[in-house]
Formats: structure tokens, sequence, C-alpha cells
């Protein structure tokens, strides 16, 4: 019985010897180095790439790990955003390479995902964003669940969730 434990074990080494390398994970939440790379991003399309990332600049406190200019040198072709402590990337569309895989919202009419941010201070993190020009879809509110949580669509037309724990009231 030993013996075929041993086995499976080398067996089980040697599959994993043989699998691809990833990328260096976090170590901590929102502690992402310059060599790691966030086990998820979402990837937005955007129509004015350079318009939304000042955006989410003065949004979000985005912080610009990576942009990469299109040829035409108008559009983004590739980004990368720190936002509180998660990665966001984006780009322009670019309707000569063919049918997108992808379209911006404003295109569509609607976005089928919201992008959520779990952050420390809701009502901070929602002042600034709705100050730089995000319109509100559901207002903040304290909510059943727990969270100070509402929702706003940024320029772009990319909603966006900001939640925190509802703080104790003090006596």
């Amino acid at each position: 019985m030993a013996t075929k434990a041993k086995n499976a074990a080398k067996k089980a080494a040697k599959k994993a010897a043989k699998a691809p390398k990833l990328p260096k994970q976090p170590t901590k939440r929102g502690k992402l180095s310059a060599k790691e790379y966030s086990p998820l991003a979402p990837y937005l399309k955007v129509s004015g790439a350079k318009a939304a990332i000042d955006f989410y600049k003065k949004a979000f406190a985005a912080k610009v790990r990576m942009l990469m200019d299109a040829e035409d040198k108008k559009r983004v072709m590739h980004a990368t955003l720190f936002i509180n402590g998660g990665e966001l990337m984006l780009s322009d569309e670019f309707p000569e390479f063919g049918e997108p895989t992808t379209v911006p919202p404003p295109n569509v009419k609607t976005s089928t995902v919201s992008i959520h941010l779990q952050v420390d201070d809701s009502d901070k993190w929602w002042a600034r964003a709705t100050d730089a020009g995000a319109k509100v879809v559901m207002p903040l509110a304290d909510q059943f669940w727990g969270d100070r949580f509402g929702m706003i669509r940024d320029p772009f037309g990319h909603i966006w969730s900001i939640a925190s724990p509802i703080r104790k009231k003090r006596k």
C-alpha cells in the first residue's frame, strides 16, 4: 500500500513539473507589486480610452501601470491601471481589425457587467466618483446585507458598484 502512495505522489510531482508556470500571484490582497499580476482583472473596451484613464484617475484614484498607444497615436492599444489594489485593463475599440469580441456600452446601450469596488469608505469614494462626472444608477445607502452600497455609471457607459461595511453608529 505504501508503494502505491509513493508512486501516486511521484506521478503527481512529474505532472506538476510539466505544468506551465503561471505569473506570480499577489501575496497580500491589494498589494500587487510591479512584477505581479492580478489573478482576475476586468478588461474594458472604451470609446476614448485616454479620457477614460483621466476619469478613472480622478474618480477612483487610479494609477497607470502600463500604457501602450496605438500606431495612430490617437487611441490606446492597451492600458493597465491599479484601482484600490486591484487591476483594470482597457483599450479603445479597433473596428479595422474585424468583428469585435467586445463592444463599448454606448454602442450597445447597456453594460452586461458591473465592476465592484469594496472600499474602506464608500462615502468618500462615492463623492470623488460623482464629483468627477459619474452618474447615479442606484443611490448610495445602507443595505440590509450590511454594506453601504450604491451604483454609478461612468461617462463611458460602464457600471460600477461601490460598497463598504456599514459603520456602527457611535453612542
